[in-house]
């Protein structure tokens, strides 16, 4: 997922994303715990898309307050 990706989605679409990538990491850390994860990669691609979420969701809540 690229970051110019994320800033085209609306609120509803970014919210609903983080909820899956985060069901996604949860089941990416079970597996890796269980010994079944196969591309660890993933985990961190995860990690990051998430963050990207969350960044541009803090922006967007950011911005109005500075203009």
């Amino acid at each position: 997922m690229k970051a110019s990706d994320v800033k085209d989605k609306t609120p509803d679409q970014l919210q609903d994303d983080l909820l899956k990538l985060k069901k996604e990491q949860f089941n990416l850390r079970f597996q890796g715990a269980s010994g079944q994860l196969e591309k660890t990669s993933r985990m961190k691609a995860v990690r990051r898309d998430i963050a990207r979420i969350k960044t541009i969701q803090r922006q967007r809540v950011a911005a109005p307050v500075k203009g």
